[in-house]
């Protein structure tokens, strides 16, 4: 359908790998166009998983998004990807992130300087995938003489920027492939990142602009009040844990409160029901959705889809809810496809 981005799905380390391989399958069947890793801390590692649907799959794109460079060296990240890359013959792409700080700060690592971890670990990665030998002093990483004992297979295997807060976007802009955006991002913040992601490009005189990936819930049924069941289930279940993150990172709160039609103190009325215990389908009112999933028919769902592809998104990355992600996924794809 005209005026849609890229369809993908989202998995993560909270999936038995046996379970991603089944639903990367399912995908390729639907025609989606990739499956995105979300490797989280003290979660499975995702590795195993995005290897074995390398393997499983001809013609699914296999991202990573993201790998943090605190926990795992610039130059390791370089080695594991371009070894990925090969099995999978050229369909990996690559986000790199700095983590949740709270995170980092219980493995012990010091999670100051982000923007500056991203920076360097963005330009040791590209040399190195470059076949180059990398010489490198950063702010928070450096590498001397160091050069990849394989050839990597692609020069060019892109490499996105996952950020909310204006300094990464930009970095995106001037740096990398892309930027990669959070779930709990409504479109209102998509247009406003898209567009810091376009003047920086523009600044540094990039020829084209880079890519805009972002991670959306999905619940998609003929029946609209299930979707719409199904999608508050996933909201309410995310949406404590991004406001504590919100109250800590002024940039994601600035994010949540992109929603146009929702105040803080919708948010916090929200958030205090749901830990409450109230069930999200009553604490949370339809605005919440509008803002924060796409859900209901197929045609609700891509209608949805298209508002984001407006604000800047060029590949949708859902998550979908509910025990029967294979049938949705069925069901939304063949008329994406149509």
């Amino acid at each position: 359908m005209a005026d849609l981005p890229l369809l993908s799905i989202r998995l993560h380390g909270g999936l038995a790998p046996h379970r991603c391989v089944e639903l990367a399958r399912a995908a390729e069947e639907s025609n989606f166009s990739s499956v995105w890793f979300a490797e989280n801390p003290f979660a499975r590692g995702v590795l195993p998983a995005a290897t074995a649907c390398a393997v499983a799959t001809k013609t699914l794109g296999i991202g990573i998004g993201v790998f943090n460079p605190h926990n795992r060296h610039p130059t390791l990240i370089a080695m594991e990807i371009g070894a990925l890359d090969e099995l999978a013959q050229g369909r990996a792409r690559l986000g790199i992130g700095s983590g949740i700080a709270s995170a980092v700060e219980r493995m012990g690592l010091n999670p100051e300087s982000p923007i500056g971890a991203v920076r360097d670990a963005l330009t040791i990665v590209r040399g190195l995938l470059r076949g180059e030998e990398v010489d490198y002093t950063g702010r928070v990483f450096s590498v001397h003489k160091v050069k990849l004992d394989y050839a990597p297979p692609r020069r060019d295997l892109p490499l996105l920027v996952a950020g909310r807060g204006d300094r990464a976007i930009a970095l995106a802009g001037e740096l990398a492939d892309g930027l990669m955006i959070s779930n709990l991002c409504p479109p209102d913040f998509t247009a406003h990142a898209a567009e810091v992601l376009r003047a920086a490009a523009e600044r540094v005189q990039r020829p084209s602009l880079p890519a805009v990936v972002q991670y959306v819930p999905c619940a998609a049924r003929a029946d609209r009040a299930a979707a719409y069941r199904l999608a508050k289930d996933s909201l309410g279940e995310a949406l404590p844990g991004f406001w504590s993150l919100g109250e800590r990172v002024p940039a994601a709160k600035a994010a949540l409160l992109r929603a146009s039609d929702l105040s803080e103190d919708d948010f916090a009325a929200a958030v205090k029901r749901l830990r409450a215990g109230e069930p999200p389908y009553d604490a949370l009112d339809d605005r919440f959705i509008a803002a924060f999933a796409i859900a209901g028919t197929a045609e609700d769902c891509l209608a949805q889809a298209a508002l984001y592809a407006k604000a800047g998104v060029t590949e949708l990355v859902l998550t979908f809810s509910g025990d029967q992600p294979e049938r949705d996924m069925a069901y939304l794809g063949a008329l994406a496809s149509s």
